[in-house]
């Protein structure tokens, strides 16, 4: 299996993950999934999602395309991660089982970025 050393490869699978918190933010946008209790809120999840999504995107094409590409995209991984971590503080607390399983899925692929991007070289 070869592992992630490419910009290009980084950036794919920053585009994918952005990608599912479009798809997510559109479930939650429009009430598809609604948790289970407060605190979690559908609306502040799918607006939140929607954020770290667009900054995950923006990371991925700066890796590729600027000369600040690698330091724009660790800091919109860092973001996501942060994002994650707030979202899944909410998610225990009253949201649905496929909710809680997207963020035990995404949250290691966000850190497997992270790491990706960390040995990648400048």
């Amino acid at each position: 299996m070869k592992t992630l050393r490419t910009a290009s490869s980084i950036a794919a699978l920053m585009g994918f993950e952005a990608l599912t918190l479009a798809l997510v933010s559109t479930l939650h946008l429009s009430h598809t999934l609604g948790g289970r209790s407060k605190p979690f809120n559908p609306t502040a999840a799918g607006t939140a999602e929607a954020v770290i999504g667009v900054v995950l995107a923006a990371g991925a094409v700066s890796l590729l395309r600027a000369p600040y590409g690698r330091t724009a995209a660790l800091a919109a991984t860092v973001f996501a991660i942060a994002g994650f971590l707030v979202g899944l503080t909410f998610t225990i607390s009253g949201g649905n089982a496929i909710d809680i399983a997207y963020h035990a899925v995404m949250l290691p692929l966000l850190l497997l970025t992270l790491r990706a991007l960390l040995r990648l070289r400048p």
